[in-house]
């Protein structure tokens, strides 16, 4: 006597191995998306940094003294960036910069530092660019010497 069809132990077994087969398909997936959306995260925070980094050229070459003054002011604190302007100096990023950049889960903070080289102030600004998501807090750091191009 000849049997056609399938055992329950073999459709079982089918079963299993398609199941094993989709689950490694959806943890691949899963994957790829998180890194092409922290890539993505990360070129915008770039970005962003850049951004704040040639606003600060334009501060330096709009009227040198009165940037010297602020980066004076914010040392060793810094200026929350969120909208491109120089507002109250906060001591803290982590707990006192918490205006993102708006429409965007990115929150931006120069720090300025005055230094004396030859009789010319210099500026270094470090601007960080961070952002959180299920990863944990992640930032992009942009640092930038400036100096009173006017002067030699």
């Amino acid at each position: 006597m000849t049997s056609s069809g399938q055992s329950l132990f073999e459709v079982v077994v089918a079963i299993a191995i398609s199941a094993l087969i989709i689950v490694a398909l959806v943890s691949v997936t899963s994957n790829s998306i998180q890194n092409s959306s922290f890539s993505k995260n990360k070129s915008l925070a770039s970005t962003y940094a850049d951004q704040a980094s040639e606003w600060l050229r334009g501060q330096r070459d709009a009227d040198i003294r009165s940037f010297v003054a602020k980066a004076t002011v914010s040392s060793p604190s810094g200026y929350c960036l969120s909208d491109l302007s120089f507002t109250t100096a906060v001591p803290d990023p982590v707990h006192d910069c918490l205006v993102t950049i708006p429409g965007t889960i990115f929150t931006r903070w120069v720090n300025l530092n005055v230094d004396t080289e030859s009789g010319k102030d210099v500026i270094t600004a470090d601007v960080t660019v961070s952002w959180t998501d299920s990863q944990g807090v992640h930032q992009v750091i942009d640092s930038t010497t400036l100096a009173d191009l006017r002067t030699r």
